[in-house]
């Protein structure tokens, strides 16, 4: 009864608040920025940084891999705790012995990431360089002590014809399976601002790509207009299908949302991704975006559901956009639903019950209460399924 009598109270908050606090199709709520320090300062790699943060030394603790304008890999372990990542000394990603380089040129130097290429189990490095092409440089050292041959130059074509990928120039390379066939293609951004896609037609751990398509945006070539597209590909709405997360020249971050299927992506317009409230448009331009789990719950997993962004720039630091959770998403799973609806009825009337399970939504008064119902009720079926 408690339930039904809750849930005629929650409609009405609904019919009277039709348009207060409901999401625009987007759960990617960022907080201020925070730039990224190592023994307590800015992290600077020079010029052109591209960041990402992966596990390099199999510690369970996810650590900075930066690739730098002027052409190498920067890698900070983190020394903190999964709940706070801390950063202190850097070195090299190393290949062949020397640290790995790549020929800089303009806006670009390594564009790299941690991937698992081949059915070793030891994770390699993707890089994306200056002129367009793109190398795998294998793992020749340890999972947990990575140190990389010279790099093989990835190709495209049939049998007997291929050549090496090339997009022209600025290559910003991702990882993901874009058919759901459970093999890992590779997305690819460049300097004309297009989104190449290769699809793997070989095997999981023997990639073979034998043609180029573009990602597509309303029946024709998706575009960046502003050029140097840098594209990160997650589900940002939690609708159940892979979007586009994308840097360009100026400095922004362009959501592109999936109107397609999981297995068929396809888009239709971007929305202006925004940090505290306001679009995030860094005065040091060329962002390159790398969406990740900032802060982690002790087990070795993301505090929430909530994803976090770096974002590398032409002015070298690493610049963190971490999420907030929407109001009224009690368990974490990144959606405001039935769950957390029958959550909020054990509370419901409830008095002195310090934070109430976090039903104590409105004003921390220790009792959940109409006011409470208002703000869960604003966010209500947020992303639900």
């Amino acid at each position: 009864m408690k339930c039904i009598v809750l849930m005629t109270l929650a409609v009405s908050v609904l019919i009277m608040t039709p348009n207060d606090g409901f999401c625009d199709g987007t759960l990617l709520n960022l907080g201020p920025e925070e730039l990224v320090k190592a023994n307590s300062v800015d992290i600077d790699v020079g010029t052109y940084s591209v960041p990402s943060f992966v596990d390099w030394d199999n510690d369970n603790l996810k650590d900075l891999v930066i690739g730098t304008g002027s052409g190498y890999v920067r890698v900070y372990l983190n020394d903190g705790a999964e709940s706070a990542p801390s950063f202190s000394d850097y070195f090299y990603a190393q290949s062949n012995g020397a640290n790995l380089y790549c020929p800089p040129s303009g806006c670009l130097g390594c564009f790299p990431r941690v991937v698992y290429w081949d059915a070793d189990a030891r994770k390699d490095l993707l890089v994306g360089q200056a002129d367009g092409t793109v190398k795998i440089f294998l793992n020749i050292g340890t999972d947990s002590a990575p140190t990389f041959d010279g790099g093989t130059f990835l190709q495209v074509g049939p049998p007997g014809s291929k050549i090496n990928i090339d997009v022209g120039d600025r290559a910003t390379p991702s990882v993901v399976d874009w058919n759901n066939d459970e093999k890992k293609d590779l997305v690819v951004g460049a300097l004309n601002g297009k989104i190449h896609i290769f699809i793997n037609e070989g095997t999981d751990t023997g990639p073979d790509f034998l043609t180029k398509t573009f990602a597509k945006e309303n029946g024709s070539d998706l575009l960046v207009l502003t050029w140097r597209s840098s594209p990160d590909v997650f589900d940002a709405d939690f609708d159940g299908k892979k979007d586009l997360l994308v840097g360009d020249t100026n400095g922004r971050l362009l959501f592109y949302s999936n109107v397609g299927t999981d297995s068929a992506p396809t888009f239709s317009g971007y929305s202006l991704v925004e940090s505290n409230g306001v679009p995030i448009d860094l005065p040091s331009s060329r962002s390159r975006p790398f969406v990740c789990y900032w802060t982690g719950d002790g087990h070795f997993g993301p505090i929430d559901a909530y994803p976090d962004v770096l974002i590398g720039a032409s002015g070298g630091q690493v610049h963190l956009y971490e999420g907030i959770p929407e109001i009224g998403d009690l368990d974490g799973d990144g959606r405001v639903n039935f769950a957390d609806f029958a959550s909020f009825a054990i509370y419901w009337r409830q008095t002195n019950c310090g934070e109430c399970g976090g039903a104590d939504l409105a004003n921390d008064d220790e009792k959940v209460d109409l006011d409470d119902l208002r703000q869960f009720a604003a966010n209500w079926l947020i992303g639900v399924e």
